[in-house]
């Protein structure tokens, strides 16, 4: 059967892309996760069939640590390469198994180990703060992990006399230094190609023409400083205003008694904001902000991977080893929270 429904899903009318979870399709996932031993995680950017057949979903942090939780053998990771690369660092006795290995991330891949090692040759006494959105071997040069929940936090924690290098993210980055005031920070100009392309006109404009909703804004987001101007110049009443990860999104709009929320994120955040709060209406700010990487973990892939056992993430052991103790470090100094 396995063969017949990735032939069919394959050749459909729509191919890969545009193949919904058939209740054969998803009867069949359950049983080759089941003969597999395997948990199926999903990211909240995720098509929403493939959100819809996982055994959990959420952050790339969160499900990271649902990966070294749960009893099962096999993790397969519905999302971008350096989630899964996370989950192997944080569960390396376990097999992991992205359904796409092509399925990269324009942030993580804004920095390599090569660029770290030579900017930390610059700052030889800064302390290296690297978000989870990193390769693992990003993660093995770096001090201390954060999160987007947790990156004020963590940069908070470091002596103020130390400086701090922080990457990749940009956006984020001047977030953590508007929010701690620190000065001897240095940023990394990088950026998510989705996030960043998500503009202050746009968020100004719908903010305008939405004056009774609330605005959820990713700090990813080349309009997340426009979004705080907003709030404090008195455009936009700033109790409305909330700068959140993508699991500070889904306890925001379980909390919130607006009946419209506008969502600066990628598009596919809205499927688990329409599912906690389906009393709610969720707008895009940008209905193009949808990430190709995220959206290559079709049903045709997943189908394949379990039936395959395709594509295995390894990460060396030794780099690995160093990846878990910044990650680890991240996790000591409170409770991270949504992951980004």
């Amino acid at each position: 059967m396995a063969t017949s429904t990735l032939e069919r899903i394959h050749n459909g009318p729509e191919g890969f892309s545009g193949v919904s979870a058939t209740p054969e399709w998803a009867e069949e996932i359950k049983r080759l996760a089941r003969q597999r031993n395997a948990t199926i995680l999903a990211h909240n950017y995720q098509l929403p069939e493939i959100q819809d057949i996982a055994d959990h979903v959420g952050d790339s942090l969160a499900l990271s640590r649902i990966a070294a939780e749960v009893p099962e053998e096999t993790i397969v990771f519905c999302g971008v390469h350096f989630m899964a690369e996370t989950a192997k660092i944080l569960s390396p006795e376990k097999t992991v198994l992205i359904p796409d290995e092509r399925a990269g991330c324009s942030l993580a891949d804004s920095i390599t180990a090569d660029d770290l090692r030579a900017w930390k040759a610059e700052f030889p006494d800064a302390v290296v703060v690297s978000y989870v959105n990193t390769t693992a071997e990003v993660k093995g040069l770096t001090d201390i992990c954060c999160t987007s929940s947790n990156a004020v936090d963590v940069v908070a924690s470091i002596d103020p006399e130390r400086e701090v290098l922080f990457l990749p993210d940009q956006f984020l980055g001047a977030h953590v230094k508007r929010v701690t005031g620190r000065e001897n920070m240095q940023i990394w100009a990088g950026e998510c190609h989705v996030h960043a392309g998500i503009n202050g006109d746009e968020l100004t404009e719908q903010a305008r023409t939405h004056p009774d909703a609330e605005l959820f804004v990713h700090p990813e987001c080349g309009c997340a400083t426009s979004a705080l101007y907003l709030a404090g110049e008195g455009s936009f009443p700033a109790d409305r205003v909330h700068i959140l990860s993508t699991g500070g999104m889904i306890d925001a709009a379980k909390a919130s008694r607006s009946t419209q929320v506008l969502v600066a994120t990628e598009v596919g955040m809205l499927h688990q904001l329409r599912k906690a709060a389906p009393g709610i209406d969720f707008q895009a700010v940008n209905d193009r902000a949808s990430c190709k990487y995220m959206k290559m973990i079709t049903p045709a892939a997943l189908l394949r991977c379990l039936t395959e056992g395709a594509d295995e993430v390894h990460v060396d052991p030794e780099t690995a080893a160093r990846a878990r103790t910044s990650v680890q470090r991240m996790i000591e100094i409170g409770n991270p929270g949504g992951g980004e």
